[in-house]
């Protein structure tokens, strides 16, 4: 059984693998960074130029761009978006229709200095901005904040704010290959791929990678996180690139997707979430969002392309699962997924959070005995192999295999999309299934999975939506039933572990009643109403159905649903 490394000693820190911040290539872009956004948008527009290589195929698509825009504006306009939005839009379009009016030499020049101005601006809005003493700031803010709001629950006295008896290991537990991701950081270039369930996770990943000593990564944030100003601060000092799913049209998509290509060329670590957007229904992803993901592999194409086969660098994928008791959001996330889902058979409430929401959630979690994971996984070449910790791709039979051969034609390295799409799929199965593999099964996971597939395997002729609609009162289960089913479930799942299909945080093994106890403690555990509970006859019941759903999907897909009946 493979076991995963978990740092032991909770208050030695990991020495960085780069001293200095001018050594940090994430700072070598920002110092070039006016270099850097030409570049990204030459290229662009040459990829562009290849995908629209006819007048009129470019002319419609930058009238398609204009009218996405300024309809994007009419209907979902954000704080964070630029001022001038609307004046500048508004521009390009009469711009574009004063073109039928020219000399076609003339129009032919417009043209190209219209898809330039999009293209830069683009590229602007996308770019991060690393700044080292902005950078140094945020990390101890974030770890000073954190440290006291800890030691400040531990010991219940006020003072202990000020003392820093516990660290954040205590609350925040990293396990997995560790050692291999800090050995594959040294040799070659990273992109990090974690789930995404929490608009806590960029910031907690920035704090998980300083603590393992790796030197700042640029990562891909949603733009809608920096409509929350402190969130806002933090991203803007720790070096994220702003990524706006509101927009689909082509000139977006491929300057979004240059500049993570050049930027993981140029040796710059990269982190982003291939599911796209939060886990909506709180399940583990299984559908990635290719448009990022196919930058690895162009990246990797691009470095062979470059080289002379004897010192290529390697890009290296490295899957990450994020493991919470408690989802801030998970309210509103299931509430988008059901009416999604439901169309027409639900009508979902809408509920945002602000800055201040997000403060006294964070003092909440910090001032509770709720725990969160990070499980790092191994690393995979950009095909979706394995690699040893010395980045050696090896095949099924763990042979070492030379990846620049899957990029060459007749002998020769080209360039070939169809080829590279596949890789990208690819690669992207090998990370759901990673995920799968090291997501760690917490005892709120599993308690929450157990009492609705109960209560579903009760009503077999309901449809999740009519089920959903049952109410709470109707709905408890003895508990001495559900403990019997909870022994025989773990049980599996000791069975899986042993296969190497999962792993399980250490407090899901002992006494059956203390792991039932402390799961339903924590399940849910800041909602207004609880997803799950004992009464006052000790027996399971819930006070919202849709949210003990959303916390059920942690364990969908495991085929556990069998084990509960």
């Amino acid at each position: 059984m493979e076991i995963l490394e978990e740092k032991k000693n909770k208050n030695i820190g990991y020495k960085p693998i780069l001293e200095g911040i001018p050594d940090w290539p994430v700072y070598q872009l920002s110092k070039n960074r006016k270099e850097f956004l030409e570049e990204v948008t030459q290229k662009a527009i040459e990829e562009i130029r290849l995908l629209r290589p006819s007048r009129k195929q470019l002319i419609d698509e930058l009238e398609t761009t204009v009218f996405r825009e300024q309809n994007r504006i009419k209907r979902n306009r954000w704080r964070v978006d630029p001022k001038d939005d609307a004046r500048f839009w508004s521009r390009i379009k009469n711009e574009l229709i004063e073109l039928s009016n020219k000399p076609t030499d003339e129009a032919g020049k417009k043209e190209e200095e219209l898809l330039y101005e999009i293209v830069h601006r683009y590229a602007k809005e996308i770019a991060g901005t690393f700044k080292p003493r902005s950078y140094k700031f945020a990390r101890e803010v974030i770890k000073f904040w954190f440290r006291r709001l800890l030691n400040g629950a531990r010991v219940k006295k006020f003072g202990a704010i000020f003392r820093s008896q516990y660290t954040l290991q205590d609350k925040i537990h990293i396990v997995g290959k560790v050692k291999m991701l800090r050995r594959l950081a040294k040799k070659g270039t990273v992109v990090m791929v974690p789930t995404h369930f929490s608009n806590l996770d960029s910031i907690l990943i920035g704090w998980v990678i300083h603590s393992l000593g790796l030197p700042a990564f640029i990562y891909g944030a949603g733009l809608n996180l920096f409509n929350i100003s402190i969130f806002s601060y933090f991203m803007n000092s720790l070096g994220a690139y702003k990524v706006d799913r509101r927009k689909k049209n082509l000139p977006y998509l491929e300057t979004l997707k240059m500049y993570s290509n050049l930027a993981i060329q140029k040796g710059a670590h990269s982190l982003f979430f291939p599911g796209g957007t939060r886990s909506r229904s709180g399940k583990l992803e299984k559908q990635l969002k290719l448009g990022l993901l196919s930058t690895a592999i162009e990246a990797q194409r691009n470095l062979y392309l470059a080289g002379d086969g004897t010192e290529d660098r390697k890009i290296f994928v490295v899957p990450v699962t994020l493991n919470y008791h408690f989802v801030l959001e998970a309210p509103d996330l299931i509430e988008d997924y059901l009416q999604v889902k439901g169309q027409d058979r639900y009508f979902a409430e809408e509920d945002n959070y602000g800055s201040f929401t997000l403060i006294k959630f964070l003092f909440k979690f910090f001032t509770k005995g709720s725990n969160i994971s990070v499980s790092i996984g191994p690393g995979l070449d950009v095909m979706g192999n394995y690699v040893d910790d010395e980045g050696n791709s090896l095949d099924a039979e763990k042979r070492p295999i030379n990846t620049r051969e899957y990029f060459m034609t007749a002998g020769v390295v080209s360039v070939d999309k169809q080829r590279e799409n596949e890789y990208t799929r690819m690669l992207a199965s090998r990370v759901v299934s990673e995920y799968h593999r090291i997501n760690r099964v917490f005892a709120s996971h599993l308690v929450a999975f157990i009492a609705f597939e109960m209560w579903v395997q009760k009503y077999p002729k309901l449809d999740l939506f009519g089920f959903l609609r049952l109410p709470e009162e109707e709905l408890e289960i003895p508990y001495e039933e559900f403990r019997d089913t909870f022994k025989r479930v773990r049980k599996e799942i000791y069975r899986m572990v042993d296969d190497g299909k999962v792993h399980i945080a250490t407090h899901l093994k002992g006494d059956v009643d203390i792991v039932i106890r402390r799961g339903l403690e924590n399940v849910g555990i800041f909602h207004l109403k609880r997803p799950l509970l004992r009464n006052k006859k000790g027996n399971i019941v819930t006070q919202d159905l849709k949210v003990l759903y959303y916390y059920h999907n942690r364990l969908a897909g495991y085929d556990l649903e069998k084990f509960v009946g």
